[in-house]
């Protein structure tokens, strides 16, 4: 069994992207849970302990991008990944109006 969590960075002015909604899918697409990221751009746990399996974050980019009074070329962004059981997943993003990163986290 698996806990997820997040944390996104918007690059553009080098802080935490707070408020961003941040939806957990299962493999099927179906929203198992969803939060918003703190002030600290996290999300600490998004749906307790979760089996083996395929999943993905959908982060709402473009509606924050709004909300910060930008225009951005990204809705959303999804990153799939896989669990195998380990005790935690951490699942970073990296953004910016027109780019993101990502990465298997510590």
């Amino acid at each position: 069994m698996t806990t997820i969590s997040t944390h996104v960075l918007d690059a553009t002015n080098g802080r935490p992207a707070e408020g961003m909604a941040v939806t957990l899918l299962d493999a099927a697409g179906e929203a198992l849970a969803g939060g918003r990221t703190d002030a600290d751009g996290r999300v600490g746990d998004l749906a307790g302990q979760l089996p083996a399996g395929e999943y993905a974050l959908r982060f709402a980019t473009g509606a924050w991008h709004r909300a910060q009074g930008r225009e951005s070329f990204h809705p959303s962004v999804t990153v799939a990944f896989q669990t195998a059981g380990e005790p935690h997943l951490h699942v970073p993003l990296l953004l910016s109006p027109y780019s993101y990163t990502t990465y298997r986290g510590s």
